[in-house]
């Protein structure tokens, strides 16, 4: 019975929807959500974005200093640009 259970909601758990964080947008608070961003490397993110302008791209974010590709893959699906 309990194997039908896990079956009947395994859909259900893995539907849930990741909160996205809009890179343009977001404070350094809400920067140091994401992985690996701590808030040192959040305050770079806002620099970045004041002194060059909002993110075309998601993986923009590696523009950043202290941001590579192993930041932004453990990220990529929770930042959004808009």
């Amino acid at each position: 019975m309990l194997i039908v259970f896990s079956i009947c909601l395994a859909p259900l758990l893995s539907a849930k929807e990741i909160k996205k964080i809009n890179i343009n947008e977001a404070s350094v608070v809400e920067l140091t959500q994401l992985k690996r961003i701590g808030p040192k490397i959040a305050k770079r993110i806002v620099e970045y974005r004041e002194n060059y302008g909002p993110f075309v791209l998601p993986e923009d974010i590696m523009k950043v200093k202290g941001i590579g590709p192993k930041t932004f893959k453990l990220n990529k699906d929770r930042i959004t640009v808009e």
